[in-house]
């Protein structure tokens, strides 16, 4: 069993470090470019541009009828489900797209947004390009070949910034995202054609079509759900409060939106096919998810620290004193990101990997019935902060206790992870309670209260956290290399 959990660990390792690679490269890169729009458009482009991005994040993650995560978890060869996948991702991908051109005016109309119409449908046509790329991209992850993956994504942004850019810079609006995101699709696109290799070979098997769909199709609930979830905050706020209370809120969520994305969307690429090899051998899966949660909460917890305490500094220090209404929400989004990235990236990649897609639809299902009245009240009554802190209370006092329960209810033995989270909850409250106390004295120079504040307690987390053999390791190897 050990055995297989190492071998399998370490082609997850050599995926995962592309995955970080071309992720932390292109977030970066991301990262510059959003510093550069938020100087080049108004907060009501952002709040446009917010529900075009809650339609096309939805339609995203069912576009195929789960068919891409059916590939990666496939107990036997491609060639032989490769023909009527590509057909049955196509298919779905091209229908869902004419449902939502059509209904597009409504949809903006619901959030708020009537303008908004014209975006949805251009941004949402990156689908049909992901339809034709579905089944080749889920080789390459089945594989572990994310360095393939990488390339790709990162030939991708590479166009998405440059157009988006210059048609901000040409007064496009929230234009300028939708024309650089369906450009940068196109470009990935060909590149994983090029790279994946794999003849087109259309068919269809109904046998196999059965089975791809029997564990699909459950899981593309699943994941059309998340998708809701952390989407739905958007059409509310949108309808509630309009397009630039809208716009504050996009920015806050997609800066607590930056470890999910960064580490999370690297990790999915490893999980899901990680997990799904683990769930073939006994308890391999059980051991595999005590090591893997600690150890992802050791990245998140400081980052969401740093966050939750020190928004004001951040938001006024990346995006100008004008956005400063977003650090308000952006402190309780952080607690959001933590157990978006518990449920979404761990709790629903391992009940994927053994099959139990309908607990998937269950666990976001509860949570999507307990988040949406949470966020119209916190939106009535509270305004975005509102909205943020309805979003928070519901992560934590449902989304996360629901998920244990899954995974205990399926076997997976949560029990062994607990003494593991220990140090880093420790490490999270002496680092929380240090950059708290020393909040504000910096007041008036947001970069040296990042730096000083920000700074002692990234240090603090790091020596609690880290355990002291390993500390004692990393002295003595500095001491050596001193000596050199």
């Amino acid at each position: 069993m050990n055995d297989n959990v190492e071998s399998i660990g370490r082609k997850a390792g050599r995926g995962l470090r592309w995955s970080l690679l071309g992720n932390t490269v292109t977030k970066a890169a991301s990262f510059v470019m959003s510093l550069v729009l938020a100087r080049l458009l108004a907060p009501g482009d952002f709040g446009i541009y917010a529900v075009a991005l809650a339609a096309t994040q939805f339609v995203m993650v069912v576009k195929d009828a789960g068919i891409m995560a059916a590939v990666i978890q496939w107990r036997g060869r491609l060639d032989e489900i490769a023909p009527t996948a590509t057909v049955l991702a196509f298919f779905f991908a091209s229908g869902l797209y004419g449902l939502f051109w059509a209904g597009a005016p409504y949809f903006s109309a619901l959030a708020g947004s009537e303008e908004a119409t014209g975006v949805v449908r251009l941004l949402t046509a990156v689908i049909l390009v992901e339809a034709v790329t579905a089944v080749r991209s889920a080789a390459l992850m089945r594989e572990f070949a994310q360095d393939k993956l990488a390339i790709a994504n990162l030939a991708g942004f590479a166009v998405n910034a440059a157009l988006a850019i210059t048609l901000a810079v040409g007064g496009a609006g929230a234009y300028s995202f939708a024309w650089g995101q369906l450009a940068a699709s196109v470009v990935t696109g060909v590149i994983v054609l090029a790279l994946a290799r794999m003849p087109f070979v259309y068919g269809f098997d109904r046998a196999v079509a059965g089975r791809l769909l029997r564990f699909g199709l459950p899981s593309a609930a699943g994941f059309g759900l998340e998708a809701v979830l952390m989407n739905s905050s958007f059409v509310v706020v949108g309808a509630v409060l309009g397009e630039e209370q809208l716009g504050y809120y996009l920015l806050a969520f997609n800066v607590s939106s930056w470890v999910p994305g960064l580490i999370g969307t690297a990790l999915r690429y490893v999980s899901l096919p990680s997990f799904s090899r683990l769930a073939e051998e006994g308890d391999s899966l059980s051991e595999g998810v005590r090591r893997s949660v600690p150890l992802l909460l050791s990245f998140v917890l400081p980052v969401a620290l740093v966050m939750a305490t020190l928004a004001h500094p951040l938001v006024a220090f990346l995006y100008e004193p004008r956005w400063d209404p977003a650090a308000g929400v952006l402190r309780f989004l952080a607690v959001v990101m933590v157990v978006r990235m518990i449920t979404s990236f761990l709790a629903t990649d391992i009940l994927i990997s053994i099959g139990a897609t309908k607990s998937t639809v269950w666990l976001n299902l509860v949570w999507a019935v307990a988040l949406l009245p949470a966020l119209l009240a916190g939106a009535h009554y509270g305004g975005i902060r509102g909205a943020a802190v309805g979003h928070a209370v519901v992560a934590v006092l449902v989304a996360l206790p629901l998920s244990v329960l899954l995974l205990h209810r399926h076997g997976v033995r949560v029990k062994p992870i607990l003494p593991g989270l220990v140090r880093p909850a420790l490490a999270t409250l002496g680092a929380g309670l240090l950059m708290v106390l020393f909040t504000g004295t910096f007041e008036g120079d947001p970069l040296l209260e990042l730096l000083v504040v920000g700074g002692s307690g990234l240090l603090v987390f790091a020596l609690l956290a880290t355990p002291p053999a390993t500390l004692r390791r990393l002295l003595n190897q500095g001491r050596a290399h001193a000596r050199l």
